[in-house]
C-alpha cells in the first residue's frame, strides 16, 4: 500500500514538472490556486475580513 502511494506521488510530481516545462502552468496560475486553497481551508479568516490573496 505504501509503495502505491509513493508511485502516485512521484507520478503527480513528474506531471507537474512536465506541465510547468511545457508552459501549461505558470506562476500566475499557481498563485491563484494557492490563494483559493488558503481561502478554502481558512474560510473563517475570510469571513473576518482577512485578505488571503497571494500577490507577487
Amino acid at each position: 500500500m505504501m509503495y502505491r502511494r509513493l508511485a502516485v506521488f512521484i507520478y503527480i510530481i513528474i506531471g507537474v514538472f512536465v506541465a510547468w516545462d511545457r508552459g501549461y502552468l505558470n506562476s500566475g496560475i499557481l498563485r491563484t490556486i494557492a490563494s483559493a486553497l488558503l481561502a478554502i481551508f481558512l474560510w473563517f479568516l475570510v469571513l473576518l475580513g482577512v485578505d488571503l490573496h497571494i500577490r507577487g
